[in-house]
């Protein structure tokens, strides 16, 4: 039976993605930014018992509402700078220190855990798969000579150390710019680096290209859903007409224990529906007092948590007011512009539109008002 151990990791992610126009650690993958797939992968095993995320301070309230109990490091003029930023930020407990860098998003936590093992029973370790293309060495401009590929290996993240060694490394050799990775300076203390296989898929995301491969990757395992929601207020005096976030003046508002938006009510419901996960009188009940008059917006974004512990995606929603009075069109945009902030998706993912009673019952006399919507979702049977 293996010795149990303290992994502490450093994930690294203050690149500026000059290559991609925008940091590629915060692009989406499935709904969620590349460097948190990261870290999830890490939270699957076991033995972590740390994560420490190198990345800008406006990097951090992202990463936060996918997950909460991880460490921040402010990021080094270079990569190294970054590293040695981390491992400052590591617990004195930790038996192996693995670094990761933050825009490989599919790492495996089987492969995780074989390194983090090896570098614990022999001192240093790291992920690395066979080349699968000849090599050539070149110079100026002409093939100098071929390399044996039998014996070559692509070097991935993570590269995992027992603590001592990766920090003995880092004050020896800390200052060479020229290294482009930990390993090097480990295997300059006379270490013998142990290679762990891995698997393709632990790309680095560089290139636009790599987006969209590993994309692909991550949408092998989706599957999509359709909810429809519902719900009616009656308009009473003294009350606020607020539909989608969005108040438009009128002499009469909505009727209700919470502000009464029924649109967001109805979507929050379709939502709910699509993952099969209740509905909004079940998390936020009308007869608890302590959230009379709640913001519906508050609503949403409790629904938005849900979506994200589903491992899902919200793709289209598409809503429908129906009311005799006030006059809606002149609001569309705003209303699906507001939407569109609320839910964390494009505004072209998003649908609005209105109709009258044509006079007829309590919503054509202009005393209630209904919304009908339909919600999409992309629900992903693995991180």
């Amino acid at each position: 039976m293996n010795k149990p151990f303290f992994a502490s990791v450093v994930i690294v992610a203050g690149g500026t993605g000059s290559r991609m126009g925008r940091p590629k650690q915060l692009l989406p993958i499935g709904a969620k930014p590349v460097v948190v797939r990261s870290i999830l992968a890490f939270k699957a095993c076991a033995c972590v018992q740390e994560i420490v995320v190198v990345t800008p301070k406006e990097n951090r309230s992202l990463i936060e509402k996918f997950v909460t109990d991880v460490r921040f490091a402010d990021p080094g003029d270079t990569r190294l700078a970054s590293v040695i930023s981390g491992v400052g930020q590591v617990s004195p407990q930790a038996d192996v220190i693995a670094v990761h860098d933050g825009a490989r998003p599919l790492v495996n936590p089987t492969y995780i855990q074989d390194a983090l093992q090896s570098a614990f029973d022999n001192g240093a370790a790291v992920l690395a798969v066979p080349v699968k293309d000849t090599i050539k060495e070149g110079e100026n401009g002409t093939v100098a000579r071929t390399l044996e590929r039998a014996k070559l290996w692509a070097a991935q993240t993570p590269q995992c150390y027992r603590r001592n060694l990766l920090v003995e490394a880092l004050e020896k050799f800390g200052t060479q710019k020229d290294a482009t990775d930990e390993s090097q300076l480990v295997e300059k203390l006379g270490v013998k680096v142990q290679l762990v296989p891995s698997d393709y898929t632990n790309f680095k995301i560089t290139t636009p290209e790599d987006l969209i491969f590993a994309e692909a990757l991550v949408n092998e395992h989706c599957y999509y859903r359709t909810g429809f929601g519902f719900d009616l207020h009656q308009l009473g005096p003294q009350r606020k007409f607020i539909i989608g976030g969005v108040e438009i003046p009128h002499d009469k508002g909505f009727i209700g224990h919470s502000d009464g938006d029924l649109v967001l009510h109805a979507l929050c419901d379709a939502i709910l529906g699509a993952l099969c996960a209740g509905e909004i009188g079940i998390l936020f009940p009308p007869s608890d007092p302590t959230i009379k008059g709640i913001d519906s917006k508050k609503i949403a974004k409790k629904v938005l948590q849900i979506v994200r512990e589903h491992h899902a995606q919200i793709v289209h929603l598409d809503a429908t007011i129906i009311t005799q009075e006030p006059k809606i069109k002149p609001h569309y945009e705003a209303v699906r512009n507001s939407l569109a902030e609320i839910f964390e998706i494009p505004v072209e993912q998003v649908s609005f539109k209105s109709k009258s009673h044509e006079h007829v019952g309590e919503i054509g006399h202009g005393q209630a008002a209904m919304c009908q919507a339909v919600a999409t979702v992309k629900v992903r049977s693995e991180l």
